[in-house]
């Protein structure tokens, strides 16, 4: 199995007219996603590579049976297309949008947990989206570096889900699902909420699990770990060469004296039991050598 999306997703794209929609829709769609529909308000009735433009949300769901969005319109709509996406129907919404403010975000998680009787994911923002191997690809990872298989990923960096994924492709490693949460202050979605799906997942054998320096999101989840998690997770921490104070990329990477740094997280990671990698080529090694 896999988790968020497989190959019953049908997805649709809001921002799908623009450069970045349009070429990562494609890339997800020459990938096997079922790429159904495109929203860009005033746009309704063209096609882009095959693909047709609805001028809202609702028309397109109701149209295609779109079950899955990906929120590629700029950051000052951004909020507002993933509380479309939610009031429309779609329960696992991927937005890739980065530089919304943190004030948007302050605004949207509230109201997507209010909705009656649904259980909406919210991936991201300011993620690379959500690859399940072989069954479908929405976002901007790579799905090249990627191969079925029982690990399940997820990270707050996207870069490093890429070289992570890479290294254990390359090792005869495949993935059940690569989930890249983002590293904005106030996500959708945190590491404690894609590590009960893994959990949940029968394929799912063992979890890597990529943090990176600031907040105390890592922290959180290896103590949930330890009480709810009955698979391996073997980690990796970016950052441990960032001086205190210091931004690091992301808006939620930044230390303040001890609190967030990579060292914290490290020990608090394996004092929950999980085995920590200095790079990720180790946790490659690490992960060949838990699966046996």
């Amino acid at each position: 199995m896999a988790i968020l999306i497989d190959e019953g997703t049908r997805l649709v794209v809001t921002g799908l007219t623009g450069r970045e929609g349009r070429f990562h829709a494609k890339r997800n769609a020459d990938y096997g996603t079922k790429v159904v529909a495109g929203v860009t308000p005033g746009k309704g009735g063209q096609e882009v590579d095959g693909v047709p433009v609805f001028d809202t949300v609702r028309e397109a769901v109701a149209e295609t049976d779109a079950n899955t969005a990906m929120v590629f319109v700029p950051a000052r709509f951004a909020a507002d297309s993933v509380m479309e996406c939610a009031d429309a129907g779609i329960d696992v919404i991927v937005c890739i949008t980065e530089h919304i403010p943190a004030m948007d975000m302050a605004r949207v998680v509230p109201y997507l947990h209010t909705r009656p009787s649904r259980d909406i994911t919210l991936i991201g923002p300011n993620c690379p989206g959500v690859i399940s191997p072989g069954k479908a690809n929405v976002g901007i990872i790579p799905g090249e570096v990627c191969a079925p298989g029982p690990v399940g990923l997820v990270s707050r960096s996207g870069t490093l889900t890429y070289q992570i994924v890479h290294e254990l492709t390359q090792r005869g490693i495949g993935q059940t699902t690569c989930v890249g949460i983002g590293g904005d202050p106030i996500p959708g979605s945190d590491f404690i909420d894609i590590l009960g799906r893994f959990e949940e997942d029968p394929e799912t054998e063992l979890v890597v699990f990529v943090g990176e320096i600031g907040g105390d999101a890592e922290e959180r989840a290896a103590a949930w770990a330890e009480d709810n998690m009955t698979k391996p997770i073997v980690a990796y921490i970016a950052g441990f060469t960032a001086p205190p104070g210091r931004r690091m990329g992301h808006a939620g990477a930044i230390i303040s004296g001890s609190s967030g740094t990579a060292q914290a997280k490290k020990e608090a990671l394996e004092a929950a039991g999980i085995r920590v990698g200095t790079n990720p080529t180790e946790v490659a090694q690490l992960v060949q050598k838990a699966l046996g």
